[in-house]
């Protein structure tokens, strides 16, 4: 009888707490998913403010990212605060939840560190040519801990942030032209002169390749089986491969046609009879 007497007792002062507790359970609950709602319908006109002015992409996608944590975090914060929790308690919890966190996520820690710098130092950007770590590629987006590149094969290369602001990287658009420098041996036979304005020519007939600085072939080296004569011009980033690819084909050909031979490696064979 006397457990029937505690059961209903107990039964009846928790019913009441949960009853009380119930307005501010059903607010926070409330407040979770019209914030949430809230926070979602900011980080879409954001988004729309920026679409409509000229920012830089990687810095449209990272502010955006950190609205969007920030209003779930002040959002999440609120509806706590709403089931009767302090607030000096909660940033006490928070304060070390994030050192713990902080510890175990170094890496992650590093990685945003390097997009804040990416974002901030701007060594490439969104659609840039870059080589780094190791990967050669145009950059189609920067998130906050990784930067994504697509090779040249079209496969996707997903690079840590951290290690990538750390790192040498060389950016083949920044600059809007590049040089080339191609080399091309011929015999030792061969007239330099002859073969030096025949590449020449070559490289003024063509309209991608700028005429200032002036396109250059100058003898680099006299090597063990031909006399290198080295191409050089600059042109655009958009005409620069087209011009090299030309460039070589045709002057195979143009110097098949004088006469002049590209020799291939050889060796001269001595037979010495007792």
């Amino acid at each position: 009888m006397e457990k029937l007497d505690n059961i209903e007792y107990y039964a009846k002062e928790y019913g009441q707490k949960l009853i009380d507790f119930l307005p501010n359970l059903v607010a926070a609950i409330a407040i979770l998913v019209i914030g949430w709602w809230i926070a979602k319908i900011i980080v879409r006109y954001v988004k729309k403010f920026f679409q409509k002015k000229s920012y830089d992409p990687a810095l449209e996608n990272f502010i955006v990212n950190i609205l969007g944590w920030a209003l779930k975090i002040l959002v999440f914060i609120t509806a706590i605060t709403q089931l009767g929790i302090e607030t000096t308690s909660l940033v006490a919890i928070i304060g070390a939840a994030g050192l713990a966190i902080g510890l175990a996520l170094q890496g992650s820690l590093a990685n945003f560190a390097g997009g804040v710098l990416i974002i901030i130092l701007k060594p490439f950007k969104i659609g840039d040519w870059i080589e780094a770590q190791g990967v050669s590629g145009s950059v189609k987006e920067i998130s906050i801990f990784y930067t994504h590149i697509n090779t040249f094969g079209n496969q996707l290369a997903v690079i840590p942030n951290g290690q990538l602001s750390n790192d040498n990287i060389i950016n083949y658009t920044v600059e809007g032209k590049r040089k080339d420098a191609i080399t091309i041996g011929i015999s030792y036979d061969a007239n330099i002169k002859e073969a030096k304005d025949i590449l020449l020519n070559l490289m003024k007939e063509q309209e991608g390749i700028h005429k200032d600085p002036e396109p250059q072939v100058v003898v680099t080296e006299l090597a063990d089986n031909s006399v290198n004569l080295s191409l050089r011009f600059w042109a655009s980033n958009d005409e620069f491969w087209g011009c090299h690819w030309y460039t070589i084909e045709e002057a195979k050909r143009r110097l098949d046609a004088a006469g002049i031979g590209i020799p291939y490696p050889q060796r001269d064979v001595h037979i010495i009879k007792d």
